[in-house]
């Protein structure tokens, strides 16, 4: 039998939380451990690990026996902070999406990536969602060879955060590093290849307009288009609402090339789902090769105990499952590197200076 694998958690807030429900779910697992300053979110953590002990830093965190890795969720302005607490330990880490949120903590994030000596994974879940695997396993095939690629998410608003920390761009990195890292992310590792310039137009129109914190109202963008041009000569775009929750498809995923096109579509958080619109959608993957002409329709249904489990289609589950692979030191294969982590927010900030400048941003002005 194998060992169990005692987690350590910092933040169990919306996200963390989705964490702790699909560490539950691996086998010989443990939550040990959580850090949570905010009461009520600690309350909500112990219906998911009743085991475990709450301790009130995170130097308490990092000193707890006995502790194996730990997930970092708490708020994106955090992220960077609380990695560097941790330069003196050789712990494996998950770290939520984005790694971090200003320019200026560039070069502390290249100095960790090249000092810390332990393995550490940044949370892309969107990479795992079953019906965006099979996109990917099947991408090449399909296209022959991608020319544009194409990402469309239209969306519900930003939820209510413990003290609503983001409702600010200086608290999330700005729309475009918060939430379309994800889909940075995912333009690098389908085309392979890196990002040479963005060119992006958004705006704050319809969401949060009516908010106050304090006597300061949100400046967080609510929807967008974003170009990106990649060494490869491939081509990608952004387009995101985050006004359209009555859509029925949450993220539409294509590509293009000499060969045909291949699509993905996935429905939203089963929680959402209008019940009187009828069944819950079933996710797919549609191939449409020019020659045959015909598209192939593929449903790609997800178990309903991991559907469960969060709010990203399984993908936290799966992201897990191979984390813990890393953590038992089955494979040395981080797939989601600091490296991949640090360029999808560099994307999310060229696109949110392009926005702001008018004008084409190169990614050599952060590099």
């Amino acid at each position: 039998m194998a060992n169990t694998i005692h987690y350590g958690i910092i933040g169990c807030g919306m996200m963390g939380q989705e964490h702790l429900r699909n560490i539950a779910l691996q086998a010989d697992t443990s939550v040990s451990v959580i850090f949570e300053p905010d009461q009520q979110m600690a309350d909500s953590a112990v219906e998911f690990a009743p085991q475990a002990e709450f301790v009130n830093s995170i130097e308490a965190l990092l000193n707890f026996t006995p502790l194996d890795c730990v997930v970092i969720a708490s708020p994106n302005f955090r992220h960077r902070e609380q990695l560097e607490m941790f330069a003196g330990r050789k712990l494996p880490v998950l770290v939520e999406k984005p790694l971090f949120t200003s320019p200026d903590d560039i070069a502390s994030i290249n100095q960790f990536i090249t000092s810390y000596q332990a393995p550490v994974w940044v949370a892309m879940e969107y990479r795992y969602m079953p019906p965006v695997a099979m996109f990917l396993e099947e991408v090449e095939q399909a296209t022959g060879g991608i020319n544009m690629l194409t990402i469309r998410e239209h969306r519900f608003p930003f939820l209510k955060k413990v003290g609503d920390w983001n409702r600010f761009n200086h608290q999330t990195g700005g729309t475009f590093v918060e939430k379309c890292c994800h889909f940075f992310d995912l333009m690098r590792l389908t085309l392979k290849a890196e990002p040479v310039r963005v060119m992006a137009s958004g705006a704050q129109d319809v969401n949060h307009l009516e908010e106050n914190y304090e006597g300061v109202s949100p400046d967080i963008f609510d929807n967008g288009y974003v170009i990106v041009d990649f060494d490869s000569g491939a081509r990608a775009m952004l387009e995101l609402c985050m006004f359209a929750e009555g859509s029925r498809w949450q993220e539409e995923i294509s590509a293009v090339g000499r060969s045909g096109r291949i699509e993905t579509r996935v429905p939203g958080p089963g929680r959402f789902w209008d019940a009187s619109a009828g069944p819950e959608p079933v996710p797919e993957v549609v191939v449409s090769p020019r020659s045959p002409m015909g598209p192939l329709v593929k449903e790609v249904p997800v178990d309903p105990e991991i559907l469960a489990a969060g709010d990203h289609h399984g993908s936290t589950y799966y992201q897990h499952r191979k984390f813990l692979q890393v953590v038992r030191g089955e494979t040395s294969d981080v797939e989601v590197s600091l490296h991949d982590g640090k360029m999808a927010v560099l994307m999310g900030m060229a696109a949110q200076r392009s926005m702001v400048e008018n004008r084409a941003v190169e990614l050599a002005e952060f590099l």
